[in-house]
């Protein structure tokens, strides 16, 4: 029996032409000048309305660390009690963290996860509903695609929803976020294969737009395909503001990383594009960086503030969406930063990535951290 993801393999190469809304053009190759100032922005999609986060911004001086000793933190996700759930990318294991910090308990090793490389258990979300349906989800990588489960807590047998994403050592996507509309998104990434990205049978290199099983969500672009945007390299930061706009971090290859705001059906121009000089044909970003800055995963907005974690620019970036320039924030103090989320109480965690066979250990990692909100 298949699953709906396997399925809509199907439906996305009968339905998917249309999403390509671009020809292919050259990228304009200008060196990294650094952060580009954000200009005003457009409306929000007409499919995104409400407020997903307190409005309170974080107090960035008043570091506390909840959690410590963890082995590569991906996906972070919060129970309605305010616990929070982290997964631990190669050992495939999921903890539970009491509200304010303590030890971790273990909640689920969720099985059939094949690490390796940028691969193994990713993304997290929590479903908006959990108070009725007490449902998970998780993003993973197995022995032959990645692919997302549903769960409840206690249960050692997720239900796989959606599948054949292709895998690789690199370009996992990986991100999962129920977005103010009620569906799950989801950022896949390239698998190392450039071309797919715009190719309108494949899901990678794609953000998909999903319902809870894992079917196409209805006004998806092109009717019976997942896919929401395309042309994307690696997309691991999901975030809504309270105006209902949807902003994405994507990886870059040798020169620029972005922040882009999301619009169903439009083409961000990988891999024809990095960074700005694509328009009219692609989405410019609002926001790039030189690769060496940013390498930006996780992603999440409090009050006016997008606040980007950088993996291999060690340091968390602030963009205010106003306008205005980004601005660096513990550049190098803290090492490689994976994840970036606001609790219920209005706090922002963050989640480092130093052992992820890339960063330099530092005593008590991996660490979350959370900076409790101002005022």
């Amino acid at each position: 029996m298949t699953s709906p993801g396997s399925r809509l393999r199907l439906l996305v190469a009968a339905a998917g032409a249309a999403l390509l809304t671009a020809c292919s053009s050259d990228s304009g190759g200008a060196e990294p000048q650094g952060a580009t100032p954000v200009p005003t922005l457009p409306s929000p999609a007409a499919s995104a309305s409400g407020p997903a986060k307190p409005a309170a911004e974080p107090d960035l001086s008043a570091p506390q660390t909840v959690a410590t000793g963890l082995d590569v933190p991906w996906g972070l996700a919060f129970l309605p009690d305010g616990s929070a759930l982290v997964a631990e990318r190669d050992r495939a294991r999921i903890l539970q963290i009491p509200v304010g910090g303590g030890n971790p308990r273990e909640v689920l090793e969720v099985p059939g996860v094949d690490p390796g490389g940028e691969g193994g258990l990713l993304g997290l979300a929590v479903d908006p509903e959990y108070a009725s349906n007490e449902y998970v989800y998780a993003y993973y990588t197995a022995s032959d695609d990645n692919r997302i489960v549903r769960f409840k807590l206690g249960e050692r047998n997720p239900k796989v929803i959606f599948d054949g994403i292709d895998k690789a050592g690199n370009h996992n996507g990986g991100r999962i976020v129920f977005g103010p509309d009620g569906f799950l998104y989801v950022g896949t990434g390239d698998a190392a294969e450039r071309d797919i990205s715009q190719d309108p049978k494949n899901v990678n290199g794609k953000i998909l737009r999903i319902t809870r099983d894992g079917a196409a969500a209805p006004g998806n672009p092109t009717g019976g395909s997942p896919i929401w945007s395309v042309g994307h390299r690696n997309v691991q930061g999901l975030a809504w503001a309270q105006d209902g706009t949807m902003y994405a971090t994507e990886f870059g290859q040798n020169t620029w990383d972005e922040v882009n705001v999301i619009e169903p059906g439009k083409n961000y121009g990988w891999p024809a594009a990095e960074g700005k000089g694509g328009a009219p044909r692609y989405v410019d970003p609002i926001v790039q960086w030189g690769t060496d800055e940013a390498s930006p995963s996780g992603a999440a907005i409090a009050g006016d503030t997008l606040y980007v974690a950088g993996l291999r620019g060690e340091r968390l970036w602030t963009v205010p969406l106003g306008g205005g320039e980004p601005k660096a924030e513990f550049t190098g103090k803290y090492g490689r930063l994976r994840t970036v989320e606001v609790a219920p109480d209005g706090a922002l965690w963050v989640t480092t990535s130093n052992r992820d066979g890339r960063g330099d250990v530092r005593d008590g990692d991996d660490r979350i951290l959370r900076f409790p909100p101002a005022g």
